[in-house]
């Protein structure tokens, strides 16, 4: 288990499925994604930060309150499609009792300092939907840099979403 202040991170495992269900399918949670996701498609989740752990090393983490020791969500790394190039990206979804108390920026920057001390990433991204300032605050908080802006296709739902994408190169965090 990574841990922080107050955080743990550790693995998701099948366990998972319902607490992560439970905030993957709030609409409010989820009003910056195409679509909230039913428990088939959160164990699928579940499953492909999984196969990421096997094949890469890294993925999707667990994210657990260590004085109560209750998951509130999810926070790690995984290899995103950003404007037709796969690059490493640090995603986080907490729980909404859990908002506006620093823990998503928290999680969000030991996966930034974990990705680059253990994987030898030179860049780490976040990227997400334009309207979604929340998410690009704590880009900004942990000293990523917006670098672009594109248009991505959902196909699934049949969407094109401006997304807005940010960067942090490993030689600068490592001298920040």
């Amino acid at each position: 288990m990574i841990e922080t202040e107050r955080l743990g991170l550790r693995k998701l495992t099948r366990e998972d499925a319902d607490p992560l269900h439970e905030i993957l399918s709030d609409a409010e949670v989820m009003q910056y994604y195409p679509a909230t996701y039913n428990l088939d498609a959160v164990k699928d989740w579940i499953g492909r930060s999984m196969d990421s752990y096997q094949k890469n090393g890294f993925g999707l983490w667990a994210v657990i309150l260590k004085e109560s020791r209750n998951f509130i969500g999810q926070c790690g790394i995984s290899l995103q499609n950003i404007d037709g190039v796969y690059v490493p990206e640090i995603g986080y979804h907490i729980h909404k009792l859990y908002w506006n108390q620093g823990y998503a920026t928290e999680a969000a920057k030991t996966s930034l300092a974990y990705g680059f001390q253990n994987f030898g990433f030179e860049s780490i991204f976040i990227h997400t939907y334009i309207k979604n300032s929340p998410a690009q605050r704590i880009a900004e908080k942990i000293g990523m840099k917006k670098i672009k802006e594109y248009d991505k296709h959902f196909s699934a739902h049949n969407l094109i979403w401006r997304l807005v994408v940010y960067e942090m190169i490993k030689n600068e965090f490592m001298s920040a």
